[in-house]
């Protein structure tokens, strides 16, 4: 599935950009509005992350401009302002969702596909090791037929190691993939998470799949060989 970002701020349109491809995604981005309009009239894109202050052609303007044109790509709307009166103009101009900054990757990517779905646009994979089973599109976690209730970040790190089951995911990788940014302080925060997570997927009596790799991270894995 293709997306296109339109987000003047090149870091952190490099930032999602860096999420959304892990995610399976491919990506382009527009730096300015009359740019990112050109790009969503001429390419088949599945979603627009469109930010409102853009050089050239701002969002709303733009949401407006292509809305009236019969496109009808869903869009994702952010912006640094959180007032109603800014939310309320990108509905009325046909935007779908609205994202304030600053926000966790984990709410960008959850809105992303949630607009997917709504759009008929995506079906997303059962992610299942041993008797542990994920099903991302009804945001679900069982172990051995029972409902596990996760945090968002709980949910977030466990499809990471999902998908990366019986490899290594380093601390900075969770730190990405969960905030999408990477502060050396959050390494104790992540050591916190994976603990909680631990509690709830690994109870007492189950066979533990939750790892350790000591100095370097962590793993979901079926092997016994390793200390839990």
């Amino acid at each position: 599935m293709r997306l296109l970002i339109i987000e003047d701020e090149k870091d952190l349109a490099e930032n999602i950009k860096k999420g959304l491809v892990e995610e399976g995604f491919a990506v382009d981005i527009s730096i300015d509005g009359e740019d990112g309009k050109f790009m969503i009239e001429t390419e088949p894109y599945d979603l627009v992350i469109l930010d409102i202050m853009l050089p050239k052609i701002d969002g709303i303007t733009l949401c407006k401009d292509i809305r009236s044109k019969g496109i009808k790509t869903p869009i994702l709307m952010l912006t640094a302002k959180s007032t109603l009166e800014n939310k309320i103009k990108g509905f009325d101009v046909g935007a779908d969702d609205y994202l304030t900054k600053p926000f966790d990757f984990v709410e960008l990517k959850a809105r992303v596909h949630a607009l997917l779905r709504r759009a008929g646009n995506i079906e997303l994979p059962i992610l299942e090791i041993a008797d542990l089973k994920m099903d991302p599109q009804k945001h679900e976690v069982f172990r051995n037929s029972e409902k596990l209730d996760l945090t968002p970040k709980e949910f977030s790190i466990l499809e990471l190691l999902l998908k990366n089951k019986e490899k290594v995911v380093t601390r900075t990788m969770i730190v990405e993939h969960v905030w999408d940014y990477n502060f050396e302080s959050m390494s104790n925060l992540v050591d916190v998470l994976i603990g909680t997570l631990r509690k709830k997927v690994d109870k007492k009596g189950m066979k533990k799949l939750i790892k350790t790799v000591y100095g370097v991270g962590f793993k979901l894995s079926e092997e016994n060989n390793e200390k839990p």
